[in-house]
This record gives C-alpha cells, structure tokens and sequence, in this order.
C-alpha cells in the first residue's frame, strides 16, 4: 500500500473533526490504526500538529470586545516585549512584522473599559515608542485553518 499524501490528508482529516478516533480515520482514509497512529505521533514529534484544542467563541463568554494593537519597539527590546505580550492573558495573537510597526496583538477583552486598563498596563513600558489601537467592529471570519494540497 502506497501513503502518498497520507499524511496531508490526516491532517485534513484532523481540521474537519479533530475529535475523530484513529479508528475512524483509519477507515475514511483506507490504512489501519496503527498506520494511523504512527503518522499522527511522527506530526505530533515534526511539530506539525502542535495540539488539539476547542475553537471558542470568545464573544459568547462575554468578551465583547477585540482590540488590533499595533506597536514601534526599541529594537533591542522586541524580544521581551513579544514574550511579555505572547503570556499575556487577554493577547489571542502577537505578531513580529515588517512595516510602520514591529508588533501586531490581538486582544479579547470584556469592554472598552476592561480594554483601556489592560492595554494602559502594557504601554507603560518606555520600550513600547508608539502604539495604535483599532477595535473591530465586526469579526467577518476568525481562527480559519485550511485544507492542504496533494496530488
């Protein structure tokens, strides 16, 4: 039996239900369990698959609010400043990237207020040179994955 693409199509499988069984996997994809479970640990050790987690619904848990922070650093301070932002409890996403700025967070907070104090605690840091802060008003689409290709 050939595992041409097999393991683009367990990924695939994996972005469609990340709960299925190896069982269940094993028969949609016509290779056994054990096939399975050994092409699952080798993306699982690559770090293709990073994890398995539930897609939450941040604004039905009453955040209401989401904040696009963008951010000049001192250049010698990214670093602490990505890591400080990155365990931060309300940042979903920090970015390093090119442009105007050096830094993109994604925060979820509960309200403006709630926003403005957290956002405060962070911009004091005399690293941080300027800061633009942008609430969405409407998420159109969020926490997209995609299919990969195979031939």
């Amino acid at each position: 039996m050939t595992y041409e693409n097999l393991d683009r199509k367990l990924v695939n499988a994996l972005l469609d239900d990340g709960r299925a069984s190896l069982r269940s996997l094993g028969e949609d994809l016509d290779v056994s369990v054990t096939t399975v479970s050994n092409h699952i640990s080798d993306l699982e050790d690559e770090g293709i698959i990073q994890g398995y987690a539930p897609i939450v619904d941040y604004g039905e848990l009453g955040y209401d609010v989401t904040a696009v922070i963008q951010m000049k650093v001192e250049g010698s301070a990214l670093p602490e400043i990505t890591d400080r932002l990155a365990d931060h409890k309300h940042m979903v996403s920090v970015y390093e990237v090119t442009g105007d700025h050096d830094i993109i967070a994604i925060g979820k907070f509960t309200d403006t207020d709630h926003m403005n104090e957290q956002i405060k605690e962070l911009l004091i840091d005399p690293d941080i040179k300027e800061s633009n802060t942008s609430v969405v008003l409407n998420t159109v689409t969020e926490n997209e994955q995609f299919d990969l290709d195979f031939e």
